[in-house]
C-alpha cells in the first residue's frame, strides 16, 4: 500500500439529512475551496499533493460544534481550511454549515486533527 505524504480531509455533517447527491457537490466545494486556499498559502504542500496524486478523505461529524471545532483545531496549527455554506437552493437552509475541507497538508497534521473520525 502506498503511504501518502501529503493529504486532505474533507468533513461532513451527517445530522442535517443531506442525501447523497447533495453531500458529493458539498465535499466537491469543500475539496476546491481548501485546494485553492492552500494553493494561495503553501503552495509547496499543495504541489507535492498534486504529484502524488492528491489523495482524500472523506469523514463524518453528528454536529455543527463538532465540526467547527475541528475547524478551530487546524486554524490554530495553521493548515489551511475552508467551511462550506449552503445557498439554501435545494435541501437545506440557506448557510448551514455543510463540510469542512483540510488541507491538502503534511499527513501526519491531518491525521492529529482527523485521525479518530470515522469514514463517510
Amino acid at each position: 500500500m502506498k503511504m501518502f505524504r501529503f493529504k486532505q480531509a474533507i468533513v461532513v455533517r451527517r445530522d442535517i439529512g443531506m442525501e447523497k447527491g447533495k453531500i458529493a457537490v458539498q465535499v466537491g466545494h469543500a475539496a476546491v475551496s481548501a485546494a485553492e486556499e492552500t494553493r494561495m498559502k503553501h503552495r509547496a504542500w499543495w504541489k507535492a499533493w498534486l504529484n502524488e496524486g492528491q489523495c482524500k478523505v472523506a469523514l463524518k461529524v453528528n454536529s455543527e460544534a463538532e465540526l467547527m471545532g475541528l475547524e478551530r483545531e487546524a486554524k490554530r496549527m495553521k493548515l489551511p481550511t475552508a467551511i462550506i455554506r449552503d445557498r439554501g437552493l435545494t435541501q437545506i437552509a440557506s448557510r448551514t454549515v455543510t463540510c469542512l475541507g483540510i488541507g491538502p497538508a503534511p499527513s501526519e497534521l491531518i491525521d492529529a486533527i482527523t485521525g479518530t473520525l470515522p469514514l463517510l
